[in-house]
């Protein structure tokens, strides 16, 4: 018998995952999930740092959480067991569709449709954020494969991923993002934040100033999961913004984590925490030295901020 809180980890809860294995599977899913978020981000109250944006794990799959609909609430839902989509609304009315090999305009077209039938007519910008090359939903035929095995395998490993950080986050008095799903970077995400304003931050190709000086408004420590990209094996995550001197340098655990010159962060292999003795120690391990690193070296009031 485990006690609470504590877990009996078994080498089937983490499963493989090689991006390559599903590439075509994973670029229709990140269409698919552009879709359903920017229905969450266009119907619910702005949140500071976009936290009014991302998805959520959930027991089955990837949620948006309850959205506002007039005197109602209504919930999307990535349903990853049964494979189909489905849509709840507080009076009781539901929809769903099958997740199977469709093109995003397809998916596009019945998500809107289904939307339509419960009362809700969103008006989204439908060009999809932070990818080259972006194709309207209504007009991508382009994507259209799917996989439901590997999506389940995927979000398997997000389970894994949101459950530990999580337990990461609750050691943190201070600010803190919820563990979120982020769909435009197709990653999950957990965020400290020290008290302190930080510099405006520049943005990026894929992401511009005017959505990133928000998102960086103050002093952070970021960690999370991302599952790759062509050629890009699945990795763990970490990094302070603003950097401070030394960040890149310091030392890390656990020996598998290196600095990534080219996405400028801390970075840990999927493989290497899923073939770890302890992968829950392992990560955790990650987390903390890499938090320690930023905080240390930017002189954060950590005792303010810390549970023992």
């Amino acid at each position: 018998m485990t006690s609470a809180g504590a877990s009996a980890q078994s080498a089937a809860d983490w499963p493989a995952l090689a991006y390559d294995d599903w590439a075509d599977t994973a670029a229709t899913l990140h269409m698919w999930t552009q879709v359903v978020g920017k229905v969450r981000m266009a119907m619910t109250p702005p949140v500071n740092h976009w936290w009014h944006v991302p998805l959520y794990v959930s027991a089955r799959g990837l949620t948006t959480s309850p959205i506002p609909l007039d005197g109602r609430t209504f919930e999307i839902v990535f349903d990853f067991l049964d494979q189909r989509l489905r849509l709840a609304c507080s009076d009781g009315h539901e929809e769903s569709f099958a997740l199977a090999p469709m093109t995003v305009a397809a998916f596009y077209r019945q998500v809107m449709d289904a939307l339509e039938r419960l009362g809700a007519r969103p008006r989204i910008w439908t060009t999809p954020c932070e990818v080259e090359n972006p194709i309207p939903f209504e007009a991508d035929e382009t994507h259209h494969a799917y996989d439901g095995a590997a999506a389940q395998r995927f979000w398997r490993v997000l389970v894994q991923a949101d459950r530990t950080m999580k337990a990461f986050r609750a050691r943190f008095l201070g600010k803190a993002s919820p563990v979120h799903f982020f769909w435009g970077s197709f990653d999950l995400a957990e965020t400290r934040f020290s008290g302190r304003r930080a510099p405006p931050h520049p943005g990026s190709p894929l992401a511009p100033a005017s959505v990133s000086v928000e998102a960086y408004s103050h002093e952070e420590s970021s960690c999370g999961f991302w599952p790759g990209a062509p050629g890009v094996a699945p990795m763990f995550y970490a990094y302070a913004y603003p950097e401070p001197a030394g960040f890149k340098d310091a030392p890390v655990r656990p020996a598998a984590a290196h600095w990534d010159t080219g996405l400028g962060e801390f970075v840990l292999a999927y493989d290497a925490v899923r073939t770890a003795a302890d992968p829950d120690a392992a990560l955790m391990d990650f987390f903390q030295s890499t938090y320690e690193a930023a905080a240390d070296l930017a002189h954060w009031p950590r005792a303010e901020l810390e549970r023992s």
